[in-house]
């Protein structure tokens, strides 16, 4: 669970590097390019209260000093995200708007230097994330360097395979005629016998009944 709550916060990190960073073009920016970087602070909003609502449930199901201590990582990206929005929702409003100048200018600096810290914490974190999914990425691409090198192993099984069974269909069918060819020899040969057999019978008949006759007349 706590690789996943590290996943989030590293979602968490960019959104709110990104937040940040638009909230800055919301303030001198004007017409349709503002209302376009709000259109997006809005959604990213909604998707760090999302990501913030996912953590709070992984907590939920921890139990021992790692819960105490994530729950409290929580709450600090809730508080974070609270103020963000709070920043966000002071700089979409129109200038004209601004009662105390001095005070909110004042306010505005004392914001750009914690938006500083945040932003170098969040460039950090950016960093880490760029490097894990750097490392992902070369995993993913040794992965598949081994799955192609083992899919063109198993074509050459195949290959090997098919050609193999395509030698014993040959050596099946010579089979086939050699034991067709043995049969007939066989069965020649069984016929040659059997004339050979009629024909000694025939002479043996012949010399008895020659025999038979040549005592006869003697007698």
């Amino acid at each position: 669970m706590a690789s996943l709550i590290d996943n989030y916060e590293q979602q968490y990190a960019v959104l709110t590097a990104d937040i940040t960073a638009k909230i800055g073009r919301i303030r001198i920016q004007s017409g349709s390019e503002k209302r376009a970087f709000i259109q997006d602070v809005d959604r990213e909003i909604e998707e760090a209260q999302e990501l913030l609502e996912q953590m709070e449930l992984e907590v939920r199901g921890m139990s021992g000093n790692a819960r105490d201590r994530l729950r409290g990582r929580v709450e600090s990206h809730r508080a974070e995200l609270k103020r963000l929005t709070q920043e966000f929702h002071s700089a979409k409003r129109p200038k004209e708007d601004s009662i105390d100048i001095a005070v909110e200018e004042s306010w505005e600096n004392n914001v750009t230097e914690d938006q500083k810290k945040r932003l170098l914490d969040a460039s950090d974190r950016i960093d880490r994330t760029g490097r894990t999914l750097q490392n992902g990425y070369r995993m993913v691409l040794e992965t598949e360097e081994i799955g192609s090198q083992v899919l063109k192993d198993l074509h050459d099984q195949r290959e090997t395979i098919q050609r193999g069974r395509g030698r014993l269909r040959d050596t099946d069918a010579e089979l086939g005629r050699g034991s067709r060819l043995l049969s007939g020899m066989i069965i020649r040969s069984l016929q040659q016998r059997l004339i050979l057999v009629v024909i000694a019978l025939a002479l043996i008949i012949a010399t008895c009944f020659v025999l038979y006759y040549s005592f006869k007349s003697k007698s």
